[in-house]
């Protein structure tokens, strides 16, 4: 893969386009504030004051490279259906939460990126080899969220599932464990942070048959091309460095989870 490379002058310039632009300050008077997910194991987790996973740490080398130090971060709660609400009001700089990129999206907002590419898989029991992929969920028991497109499209691919809907992917991850159910859906890497749980730990696994394509994105409000460049320069940087993959390996990849092709990918030119 080819990454660009910028010199020293234009590193210097790029850090203090980011300073101005994001908020950070040598004297840590304003904070930038970053969207994320709190209840993501392995992505986004928040618990007591610390927070964990890959998106906290793409999102704590990108404020890094802007200017802004992790101690000036100030994190803030991104719900799905929040997210471009949270940029439009100014409410958040940049969300870093498994924002998919989508042409719906991005009539609201910008996006920077992608930094990784996930895809919808199936989450099981360790010592379960008869789930391959939704091609032998016939007759299974699959769990998902409500409403979610995950259970849609399994149901639309595989019409003798027998779809379990509950409220929270935690709900489905205890109903797998007991044996309540057979399968859980949704995208492989959230999956992958539920299996990477101490109380999961041997107990779980991904499937690693992924069947559709959401390409993560850096959520910045609409038209900021100059910011947009600025991040697409950090997360080039991370992967070109290695830091991408130690922060991997170090969140996700504790359950083994292998990233699907693509990965990690090279961001698309802003506009």
């Amino acid at each position: 893969m080819k990454f660009r490379r910028i010199g020293a002058a234009a590193a210097a310039a790029t850090l203090a386009l980011g300073l101005a632009a994001c908020g950070g300050s040598d004297d840590g008077g304003d904070k930038l504030k970053i969207g994320i997910k709190y209840d993501q194991p392995g992505l986004g987790l928040k618990e007591g004051n610390e927070y964990t996973g890959f998106d906290v740490k793409v999102a704590e080398y990108v404020a890094e490279k802007l200017g802004t130090s992790e101690d000036d971060i100030e994190w803030v709660q991104a719900p799905s259906a929040q997210r471009e609400t949270l940029l439009e009001t100014g409410q958040v700089d940049m969300i870093v939460a498994t924002y998919s990129i989508t042409d719906s999206r991005k009539e609201k907002v910008s996006f920077a990126g992608p930094y990784f590419i996930a895809g919808q898989d199936l989450l099981v029991r360790a010592d379960d080899d008869s789930i391959t992929g939704p091609d032998s969920l016939d007759g299974k028991r699959l769990c998902s969220v409500s409403g979610s497109t995950s259970a849609q499209t399994v149901q639309e691919e595989v019409p003798g599932v027998n779809l379990q809907e509950f409220g929270t992917y935690s709900e489905c991850v205890s109903a797998l464990q007991s044996g309540a159910v057979d399968a859980l859906t949704t995208d492989d890497t959230i999956l992958a942070g539920y299996a990477a749980q101490p109380q999961y730990e041997g107990q779980l696994k991904v499937v690693g048959n992924s069947f559709t394509e959401e390409l993560y994105g850096i959520g910045i409000q609409k038209g900021d091309v100059e910011k947009c460049e600025q991040i697409n320069e950090a997360i080039t940087e991370m992967i070109d460095s290695g830091d991408w993959q130690t922060a991997f390996d170090e969140t996700l990849g504790t359950a083994d989870f292998v990233p699907g092709p693509g990965n990690p990918p090279e961001p698309e030119p802003c506009s």
